[in-house]
């Protein structure tokens, strides 16, 4: 729900998922204690409609997290409902049947009447330049005046208020191109609180104040895409890199098919992914596993057991040269490149997170010191694979935003030359061994936190196939070779697979500069 904006400052919070902090993330804040000591303190309780629990007791403070990891993210979306797994993120908070209405029968017996006023309305939009002025005037007056009359029966923020007082913190959820994620954190004594409200918003949706609530999405893409010069730079990289697979979809969505999407498209799409099989729940903090358990089935166990949504089949097609897409802007300049590489599961891309590490990470990284500290030609440089997600073949990205006085061809000529020396000579044993220090210690600082250990548990489980594999990672990192690097950076890095974006600046014209004075 609440995402950050999109500004030069926090560039690798917005372009990179969660997923692609690869080496500072998924493990345990308990490394030290040892990971088969760890392991074996995890439980996992499956429920017979296949909605998996994963649960550690940890006692240290009365308070847990619950997190729950929906397996459907914007790569999952049909033609034509570009976003719509973000609407249902926003839809998951406005209540139930019960929770958020002050008459449901009232206020369900005017949502139908404003869905069927609703597709009049579209019917007439999708017609363009031929569309009924006349009639589409009429069908607006009469929607608003249904929506302001289903306004007085409902309360969408209710859920949230009722939790809030019951003292959650960091009540938030999140879609990403792999998943819809929602999580946060409760006084022990609220853990059957947590399962009755969590399981209901999944057994009883309703799709409360819909349209008021794609209204403040449309603002959002307006803020992150639109009226932002990176913004509309990411969406045209995803576009020009991914001919065939949905990774090139904005996740936001395109903004005709936010307008255009209905509350029964909503909830179709609902049906078909929420699927308690294609969900994980993790509970992490002061609880007991077998009340858990016992909670569990009392209340997620109710959600009807369905099929299981289908994967993405498409595989895109292999890069056969260069593609470049250049926006003028009256911004500062930035280049990015990328390139295709595989998915979280396959070997190589553990080795791709250690290139991240040597060309990007810290002050004696080898971008840093090149294009910052030696040259100055550059404010912020960077590299991560695992963008705009990591379940498929993804791409790793390479960005600088230039200095003063320096191009992004001599930005683009310094990163070159970077990845030209990791395909011909081999990293240092200083380098390997500060990617190994780097990872190990990420993995004890990131995931001190009951939430932060919650989600690497769900998203190992979904992204890597089993939980347990965050178990794994830190022996997979060890065994990283020079000569790992070396195979890899020639194996990806070549420009046959590249697709390159880049921000020009545009000189304000006269009438513009004589506007502002």
């Amino acid at each position: 729900m609440r995402q950050p904006k999109i500004t030069n400052k926090n560039i690798m919070k917005i372009i990179k998922p969660i997923a692609c902090l690869l080496l500072a993330l998924y493990a345990t804040a308990l490394y030290a204690a040892g990971f088969e000591d760890i392991e074996t303190q995890v439980q996992e309780h499956v429920l017979s409609n296949g909605m998996k629990f994963i649960i550690l007791e940890r006692h240290d403070a009365p308070v847990f997290s619950g997190y729950i990891y929906v397996n459907v993210g914007g790569v999952d979306e049909p033609v034509g409902n570009t976003g719509i797994a973000h609407v249902f993120e926003h839809m998951a908070f406005k209540g139930t049947t019960t929770l958020g209405t002050k008459n449901y029968q009232e206020e369900k017996t005017i949502m139908d009447e404003m869905d069927a006023v609703y597709d009049q309305l579209r019917g007439e939009w999708v017609k363009g330049d031929y569309a009924d002025s006349e009639k589409v005037k009429q069908l607006e007056a009469q929607f608003d005046a249904l929506q302001e009359k289903g306004s007085q029966y409902s309360d969408g923020e209710e859920y949230s208020k009722l939790l809030e007082q019951e003292g959650a913190v960091g009540l938030n959820a999140t879609t990403s191109a792999d998943s819809t994620e929602y999580f946060y954190s409760l006084p022990s004594n609220r853990l059957e609180l947590w399962m009755a409200l969590e399981s209901s918003r999944f057994l009883d949706p309703v799709m409360r104040e819909f349209f008021k609530e794609k209204d403040v999405i449309k603002e959002e893409r307006r803020g992150r895409v639109d009226s932002s010069p990176i913004g509309r730079l990411l969406e045209e990289l995803k576009g020009v890199a991914f001919l065939a697979h949905p990774y090139g979809r904005p996740i936001i969505g395109h903004m005709s098919d936010i307008n255009t999407t209905t509350r029964a498209e909503a909830l179709a799409f609902f049906d078909q992914y929420y699927a308690p099989s294609n969900m994980v729940a993790a509970i992490v903090g002061d609880v007991q596993t077998d009340q858990v358990i016992q909670m569990a089935e009392k209340y997620f166990g109710k959600i009807p057991s369905r099929a299981n949504p289908p994967l993405v089949e498409t595989v895109e097609p292999k890069q056969l040269g260069t593609r470049h897409v250049k926006l003028m802007e009256q911004s500062q300049p930035i280049f990015i490149c990328a390139y295709h590489v595989p998915a979280v599961r396959h070997p190589d891309f553990v080795v791709l997170g250690a290139i991240a590490d040597i060309l990007s990470s810290g002050r004696t990284s080898r971008f840093h010191k090149k294009l910052i500290r030696d040259e100055k030609a550059s404010i912020s440089v960077g590299g991560f694979p695992g963008y705009p997600g990591d379940k498929y073949a993804n791409l790793f990205v390479i960005y600088s935003f230039p200095a003063q006085g320096h191009s992004n061809e001599k930005n683009e000529e310094m990163i070159m030359a970077e990845i030209e020396n990791l395909k011909t000579e081999l990293v240092t044993e200083d380098e390997l061994k500060k990617v190994k220090r780097n990872a190990k210690a990420g993995f004890i600082r990131s995931l001190r936190s009951n939430q932060g250990l919650a989600a690497a548990l769900c998203t190992s489980e979904f992204i890597r196939g089993d939980w347990r594999e965050i178990f794994n990672l830190l022996e997979r990192i060890e065994k990283i070779t020079a000569e790992d690097i070396k195979r890899v950076a020639n194996e990806y890095f070549v420009d046959s697979n590249r697709s390159v974006a880049e921000i020009v600046t545009e000189e304000p014209s006269k009438e513009e500069t004589e506007a502002g004075e």
